[in-house]
């Protein structure tokens, strides 16, 4: 148990994947005793809403939290939970945070953002919740899981994916100018290979960017997709690449994360990076190279239909590491939530 309850926590040992390892462990819990009281510093988000029901409506192996969002129970509550920014009562007010667990009281911090789009954090704080594999309790926007039977790639796929497809590139983008240069290298890009961008960026149409329409165009008219994030950060892979593009049988073109924070995430071989090449000049000459050759476009598809997408279920797993802290007594605290989150080389 004792071996097990490590592979929670963040630690330097990535062998184990703590998502599943949260998903699938079931503390000795008392029910004699209080449900766990998470108290929502933001109002009702995320799925969220007042009392058990969303921890029974998700069929939480373990359910015996519940969710309030009234100040008076704050103080009460066995976990705070912040969005993206902190007010001066986190970590209680102290300088080390050490007195949240003392009085048995978890101060937690949730954010999607990347640490360009995040105030700075000097308050300590128990426990982090974010897209980054070493939060306490990591929240991916996408997680992919191959099938029990899986043993490896076929050798070809069972369909022809470039079928039908006459378009080259797309891109959904309504942040124009972000400062990792993503616009100026679609522009360059563009320069060399059809790039048809929608939106408020660009000169095409086809409804918001969550419209069934932009999305009917990506499965039908286009083999390539521009999954490029608006930060150059550690890990920060977001719903660009998981859904825009997996989710639509096109091939990503990815900037953002390193290509070891891709690899560790996606179904192998799934996406072409921009840093495996020199110039936009050269990508674009290998996409040009890829619609030429169905079979050689077709490979990047081979993962199709060797697993799943899996809903990773935050609220269940955060419920489930209440009472596996009280059941190990294990207890974190960052004294200054920056040194982790603006660390050299993160962004």
């Amino acid at each position: 148990r004792e071996s097990s309850a490590r592979h929670l926590w963040p630690s330097k040992d990535e062998q184990y994947d703590r998502i599943l390892h949260q998903l699938n462990t079931v503390p000795v819990i008392n029910t004699s005793l209080p449900m766990k009281l998470i108290y929502l510093d933001w109002g009702f988000l995320y799925g969220t809403s007042a009392g058990q029901k969303m921890f029974l409506d998700e069929k939480c192996p373990v359910s015996w939290c519940s969710f309030t969002d009234d100040k008076k129970m704050k103080r009460k509550a066995n976990l705070v939970v912040y969005r993206n920014s902190l007010d001066k009562y986190a970590g209680c007010g102290d300088d080390s945070g050490k007195s949240c667990s003392l009085r048995k009281q978890i101060h937690m911090l949730i954010t999607q953002e990347s640490p360009f789009h995040t105030p700075y954090y000097k308050s300590a704080i128990n426990w982090t919740a974010t897209y980054r594999s070493d939060s306490t309790i990591v929240m991916p926007y996408g997680k992919f899981v191959f099938f029990k039977n899986f043993s490896k790639l076929p050798d070809k796929t069972y369909k022809n994916f470039a079928l039908g497809k006459e378009k080259k590139v797309a891109w959904f983008v309504t942040n124009c100018r972000p400062k990792n240069g993503r616009y100026e290298y679609a522009e360059e890009l563009a320069k060399y290979i059809d790039v048809d961008i929608y939106g408020g960026c660009g000169k095409k149409t086809c409804g918001d960017q969550y419209d069934k329409r932009c999305y009917d165009l990506l499965l039908n008219d286009y083999k390539f997709y521009l999954s490029f994030e608006n930060s150059n950060c550690k890990e920060y892979i977001t719903e660009k690449f998981f859904r825009n593009a997996l989710s639509y049988d096109v091939l990503p073109i990815v900037m953002g994360a390193r290509p070891e924070d891709y690899e560790k995430v996606a179904p192998p071989n799934s996406y072409i990076h921009v840093d495996d090449f020199v110039s936009p000049k050269q990508l674009a000459s290998y996409l040009h190279k890829l619609d030429r050759d169905d079979y050689l476009y077709n490979s990047y598809f081979r993962w199709k239909g060797t697993g799943e997408f899996v809903d990773t279920k935050f609220w269940c797993r955060v419920c489930t590491m209440l009472h596996e802290q009280d059941a190990t007594g294990v207890q974190m605290w960052y004294d200054n939530l920056d040194l982790w989150w603006r660390a050299p080389g993160t962004c």
